[in-house]
């Protein structure tokens, strides 16, 4: 088979060995990937969790249609459409566990679609729901909000009942849409004011749970923009892994601080958040009610410069490979 395989110095589109399922596997026939910024560090040589260095293939999410099951799987068979989330997903065959691959939810939902799916959906709702525990009226604030996952993260919200939404992007154009995805107020963090803002918003108490995607940069303005007794769950690090806490308004406010990954979750856990999100959210991703915009669409044979397209940060929603 065909895929994107990392190789000294960049990506290269190859031959590898194709995959067989375990017990616990079904093996896909790929028809579209979709991209994520975990996959920029995975192409440059870095490592997620255990994934990584020459030789790996690259991909976290994918699409396709099952053409092997392993003995343990239940509730799919050879020839049903799935949306998947595992790795080495970047190329033309991909194994995923029993509990990663979903069946596509409509016969109308186009596999560049379903490929945009999985991670934004297991990613938001766990941070949103299980650890965030947003409740229904409460506020949120979603940092890098312009994101795939950030875009899905405040409909989310909007599903599960939140009083007020507010996303942050630093990008005017990208702001001005985020209303068309749940936002009922959109931020820039560059603006040194923007806590000021979210504290008017809230009525004066601060916003109640902030996803935050960003981190470092961002760090001591959540502290600001929080309630007291408020949740900061920190899912990704774009403004940076280190930077200074203001560990006295995090102890005034008595501020949960979460920190979420599936890098060091067993396939139990990560099998549990998906009976959990489906529980939630299936019915509304059936009715086609949470949904992501697609920027760009390419070839397999193109990683190259898919990769290099989401390196320049451009893109507004999801970029999409296919294998056709």
């Amino acid at each position: 088979m065909k895929a994107i395989v990392v190789v000294d110095g960049g990506v290269e589109y190859r031959d590898a060995e194709t995959p067989k399922p375990n017990e616990d596997q079904v093996l896909v026939q790929v028809r579209a990937m979709g991209l994520n910024r975990a996959d920029l560090a995975v192409a440059g040589g870095g490592s997620h969790g255990s994934t990584g260095g020459a030789g790996t293939i690259v991909g976290m999410e994918w699409s396709g249609d099952v053409i092997e099951v392993g003995g343990n799987v239940a509730d799919l068979k050879p020839g049903d459409r799935v949306m998947c989330s595992g790795g080495s997903g970047y190329a033309e065959y991909a194994v995923a566990d029993r509990g990663h691959a979903q069946k596509i939810p409509d016969a109308n939902v186009s596999y560049e679609t379903a490929a945009t799916l999985p991670i934004a959906l297991y990613t938001m709702h766990n941070a949103i729901v299980s650890r965030g525990r947003l409740a229904k009226g409460e506020s949120i604030l979603i940092q890098g909000a312009s994101t795939g996952v950030g875009l899905m993260g405040m409909q989310i919200a909007k599903h599960m009942g939140a009083g007020l939404v507010i996303g942050s992007s630093t990008n005017p154009e990208r702001r001005a849409r985020l209303t068309e995805f749940g936002a009922d107020l959109a931020i820039d963090t560059k603006d040194p004011n923007w806590p000021d803002q979210v504290q008017e918003a809230t009525g004066g108490k601060g916003v109640n749970v902030i996803i935050d995607q960003i981190s470092a940069s961002v760090a001591n303005d959540n502290l600001k923009a929080a309630a007291v007794l408020g949740r900061i769950v920190n899912v990704g690090r774009l403004g940076g892994a280190r930077g200074e806490f203001n560990f006295d308004l995090h102890a005034l406010k008595r501020i949960e601080y979460i920190g979420v990954t599936f890098r060091t979750r067993s396939l139990d856990e990560v099998r549990e958040i998906g009976r959990l999100m489906r529980e939630d959210l299936w019915e509304a991703v059936v009715a086609g009610k949470l949904s992501l915009p697609i920027d760009r669409t390419f070839k397999l044979s193109e990683g190259a410069e898919a990769l290099a397209h989401m390196a320049a940060n451009k893109h507004f929603g999801k970029i999409v490979m296919t294998t056709d």
